[in-house]
């Protein structure tokens, strides 16, 4: 086990590396499947933003969580991991974007 932070760690990037992809397809996927098949870049930005991963941990270390889960358990078992960890705390973020400001989509 390295004593690196995982933001300078070369093993836990690497694996960020594959888990930011997985999270890339996972966000784009679940924006075209409640956005009647339309793109939303902003919300696919805010999603995948290191700010919102940091609502979580280490944004690295989210990343690099994903990308393991993935290469040990597949896309299955990293979506679902997505859908327990991350997904909620958007749906919160835009319900209250929402709330505050009704114009936002």
């Amino acid at each position: 086990m390295s004593t690196l932070p995982p933001d300078l760690d070369p093993v836990v990037r690497a694996q960020a590396w594959v888990g930011d992809a997985v999270l890339a397809l996972y966000v784009r996927e679940w924006i075209l499947s409640f956005n009647k098949g339309s793109i939303d870049g902003a919300l696919f930005v805010e999603f995948t933003s290191n700010n919102f991963l940091r609502l979580t941990g280490n944004a690295t270390g989210v990343e690099a969580q994903i990308g393991v889960i993935y290469k040990e358990q597949g896309l299955a078992a990293a979506n679902a991991w997505i859908d327990e960890h991350l997904r909620p705390k958007m749906e919160m973020r835009l319900h209250h974007l929402r709330t505050v400001h009704p114009h936002h989509k």
